[in-house]
This record gives structure tokens, sequence and C-alpha cells, in this order.
């Protein structure tokens, strides 16, 4: 049985915009999910239907900014402005093209992989060990209809 990962459509939407702003260079961007029965559902987008999926399922719906506190980072050599626990995943940005995860990615438990054209169609999901996970695009929002953590 292969593990799905949820994530919002509008998520995958932003985090492909990110992309291809950076392009020609990588992004690397921290994920928090929200448990369903807290996220409201939407009509515009495509996806399965919120009522669908059970409440207390996580869906990726919120990112950290991943320049937020770049100096600090690089001052220090570790990510210090997201908070420890708090991320459900990663997205990683392969510009080159290659969908899968290489060994030179930051991992994480769950990973979000894009690749140009940049499309949310065609991100995918993997575990850490590079493991094709299943991605299932939820017909939701979150309540402050925000997909940037502060």
């Amino acid at each position: 049985m292969t593990e799905t990962l949820h994530a919002t459509r509008a998520l995958l939407s932003v985090l492909c915009d990110l992309a291809a702003d950076a392009d020609p260079r990588p992004i690397d961007v921290s994920l928090a999910a929200t448990p369903a029965r807290d996220l409201q559902p939407t009509t515009e987008d495509a996806g399965v239907a919120l009522a669908s999926i059970p409440d207390d399922t996580r869906v990726l719906s919120d990112f950290y900014f991943p320049d937020a506190g770049d100096s600090i980072n690089r001052v220090f050599g570790m990510d210090l402005t997201t908070p420890s626990g708090k991320t459900d995943a990663r997205f990683l940005s392969h510009p080159k093209g290659d969908p899968s995860v290489s060994t030179t990615d930051d991992l994480h438990a769950r990973l979000l992989v894009g690749v140009p054209p940049w499309n949310p169609d065609d991100v995918r999901a993997y575990d850490r060990n590079g493991r094709r996970l299943s991605l299932t695009v939820v017909a939701a929002e979150t309540e402050e209809d925000a997909s940037v953590l502060d």
C-alpha cells in the first residue's frame, strides 16, 4: 500500500510560482500541514473534496517563506527561523527537470519535488528514501486564506 500525501492546490500553485521566479536557482521550502477539519472547502479548485477525507488527515497547506532569516542561516549554518518540529514536509525545485530525489537534496521525512514548466500537476511526492508517494490534491484552503507563515 502506497502512502498518500495530501496538499491544497493553492499551496502547490504558490510553490510552483516561487520555483519559476527562482529558476534557474533551486529552492527549498519548509511546509506545514493543517488537519482537514480545520480547512475550508473550495469549489473552484480541481481536487478531492474535503468531505471525502478523514478529519484528522494532515493536509499540506502552508509554507515558511524560503528567504526569511536567510542572513542568520548563512552566519550560523543552520535554519534558525523555522520552528523545530513544525514542518511536515519540504518542497524542492529541480530546475534541470529531473523529478527524482537526489543525494544533494535537503531531505525530510516527506518531500515534494517540482520541475519545469512549474505546473502543480507535475509535482511529485517522496519519502526521505526517495520512494514515490501518492499525492492527492485537496479542494480546500486555510481559514485565514493565507499560505505564508511568519
